[in-house]
């Protein structure tokens, strides 16, 4: 009998010890890793561009482009630079001087090596980490046919203004 006491005392000591620290690790709380912390950024907008393409002595066409960056906020305090103007030159240098674009093949045109390559590129010449993320709002490109086709084309007369509204009356309420 009273080993059957033992036990059943026993059981109840370990059960309690079990309950108690499983509630004690359920509503500790979790250190966040370093690694996991989501970095603040701020969205850069990016200035409408248009880049003339220079081929054979020449300019071949136009590329009509924005481009905005989400940089990270803690650098971008940092930095005194005019972000914009630097960003802009940094896409005229990637789509003239490196001609990353190949017009004979624009099948081959890989929007994220693009992207990433634009990112190295700022990172290198502000500081690494400086931009997380590149966002092509638009990428265009018009030759210099259709943009001569465009600048040539017959200017159609301007129609008279159509009157919406026209000599409104005003009635006085107290004439009525």
């Amino acid at each position: 009998m009273v080993k059957l006491v033992f036990a059943g005392l026993w059981v109840c000591i370990i059960t309690l010890g079990a309950v108690f620290f499983s509630v004690r690790m359920a509503t500790a709380p979790v250190a966040a890793p370093e690694a996991d912390a989501k970095v603040p950024t701020e969205l850069v907008r990016g200035e409408s561009i248009t880049v003339p393409m220079i081929a054979s002595g020449g300019v071949k066409g136009y590329f009509l482009g924005r481009i905005s960056f989400m940089v990270n906020k803690e650098k971008l305090k940092g930095a005194n630079l005019p972000m914009t103007e630097v960003m802009t030159d940094e896409l005229f240098t990637l789509l003239v001087g490196n001609k990353m674009v190949d017009l004979a093949d624009t099948q081959s045109f890989d929007l994220a090596a693009f992207r990433e390559a634009i990112k190295a590129d700022i990172n290198k010449r502000l500081g690494d980490g400086l931009v997380d993320e590149v966002l092509v709002e638009q990428l265009d490109y018009l030759s210099k046919e259709d943009v001569r086709a465009t600048s040539e084309a017959p200017k159609s007369p301007t129609a008279a203004p159509v009157k919406i509204v026209e000599g409104v009356k005003v009635q006085d309420p107290a004439t009525h």
